[in-house]
C-alpha cells in the first residue's frame, strides 16, 4: 500500500496516513472492538501480517480481491507456516471482510469462497502422558508456590494459558459444596468452572493473605505474562526429568487426553475444554488412539466362545 507516512495502530498493525487509509485503520478498530482477550490478540495479529504483506504489494485492504488472498495463502505457505496458521489467518480477514460487508464498506466479501489448506484431522501438539504429568505434577509441589500452583491449575482443569493468567483472587467461590473459578472463555464467554480439592489446597497455600488483585503474580508483582508461564512450564518439565518439548498448551493437551484415557465421555471432554466444535476435541481422541484399544480385542473375544473345538 502506497502513503505519505506510516502510523502504528494497536498490537503494532501499520497504515498509512492518508484518508484512504484512515478509513481502513477505524474499519479495523470497529472490527477488532468486538472482541477480547486472546482472540482480539490473535485477530489483530493476523491482521497486522495481511497489512504488511498488502504494504509491500500495493494493494489497499478496500481493494483486496479473492486473488490476492490467494496470492497471501501461497506466500505463506513459502514462509513454512503451518496449515492450521494458514486456515486461522485466513478465516479471520474473511471475518473482517465479512463485517466490513454487513457495514457497507465494501460490496462483496473477497474472503468468502477462499480455499483454506487441509488441516490435519489429528492433533499434532505434543503431550504428555499419565506417568509423566504425575512426574510434572510431583516436581511442580516440591518448588515455589506459585509455579506449583500454575502447573496444578493447567494441569488438572486444562485451562488456557490466556484463561488462567486472566483469572483473578474474587474470581474464586464456593457453589453448593464445589470450589469454582469464574473464568473468561474464547470469545468473551464467562463461565465459572469446578476446581478439584488438590488444585484449591495449592491455589490458597499460594494466594496466602491476598484478598484482590491477579492470581498469578509475575516477578515485579503485576499479573504474570505468558512468556514467565512459559518459562516455568518448560524448567519445571525438564526438572522432572521429561525431554519433551512442553508448553503451557501441552498441558492442556495434556489434560484432554488423560480425561479421555479416564474414560470420561466425549461430550464432557468437549464441555471442559470449551471446545465449540465436536471435531475439535475428536482431533484429540484421533491422537491418543492407543493400541490396546483396537477392534480386533473386542472381536477375539467375542467370538472366542464360537470358536471353540466342540466337545466329543
Amino acid at each position: 500500500m502506497a502513503g505519505s507516512s506510516d502510523r502504528s495502530f494497536g498490537a503494532g498493525l501499520v497504515v498509512r496516513e492518508d484518508s484512504f487509509e484512515v478509513s481502513e485503520r477505524v474499519a479495523v478498530a470497529a472490527f477488532l472492538a468486538g472482541y477480547s482477550g486472546g482472540t482480539r490478540t490473535s485477530y489483530t495479529t493476523d491482521l497486522r501480517v495481511f497489512s504488511a504483506w498488502c504494504s509491500d504489494h500495493n494493494i489497499g485492504l478496500f481493494k483486496v480481491k479473492r486473488a490476492h488472498l490467494e496470492f497471501f495463502g501461497r506466500w505463506m505457505e513459502q514462509e513454512g507456516r503451518m496449515p492450521s496458521t494458514i486456515s486461522r489467518r485466513l478465516s479471520t480477514l474473511s471475518s473482517f471482510y465479512r463485517y466490513c460487508q454487513i457495514e457497507d464498506i465494501i460490496t462483496k466479501n473477497p474472503a468468502a469462497n477462499i480455499r483454506r489448506p487441509k488441516v490435519d484431522p489429528e492433533s499434532r501438539t505434543q503431550g504428555l502422558d499419565r506417568n509423566e504429568l504425575g512426574a510434572l505434577l510431583v516436581q511442580a509441589g516440591l518448588g515455589d508456590m506459585r509455579d506449583g500452583a500454575l502447573i496444578t491449575l493447567l494441569a488438572l482443569n486444562g485451562l488456557r494459558i490466556s484463561e488462567a493468567l486472566n483469572a483473578d483472587i474474587d474470581d474464586l467461590s464456593t457453589e453448593r459444596g464445589h470450589r469454582t473459578l469464574a473464568i473468561t472463555r474464547k470469545g468473551g464467554k464467562h463461565v465459572i468452572i469446578p476446581i478439584a480439592p488438590r488444585t484449591g489446597r495449592v491455589l490458597d497455600l499460594y494466594i496466602g493473605e491476598r484478598t484482590i488483585g491477579p492470581i498469578f503474580l509475575g516477578v515485579e508483582g503485576g499479573r504474570m505474562t505468558r512468556q514467565c508461564a512459559d518459562r516455568i512450564v518448560k524448567r519445571l518439565t525438564k526438572q522432572a526429568g521429561i525431554g519433551k518439548q512442553i508448553s503451557p498448551h501441552s498441558l492442556r493437551h495434556s489434560f484432554i487426553t488423560a480425561a479421555l484415557d479416564a474414560g470420561v465421555p466425549l461430550r464432557d471432554v468437549q464441555e471442559a475444554a470449551s471446545h465449540a466444535d465436536p471435531r475439535t476435541t475428536m482431533r484429540y481422541d484421533r491422537a491418543r488412539r492407543s493400541l490396546d484399544r483396537h477392534a480386533t480385542y473386542i472381536v477375539s473375544t467375542y467370538l472366542a466362545g464360537s470358536t471353540r473345538p466342540a466337545a466329543s
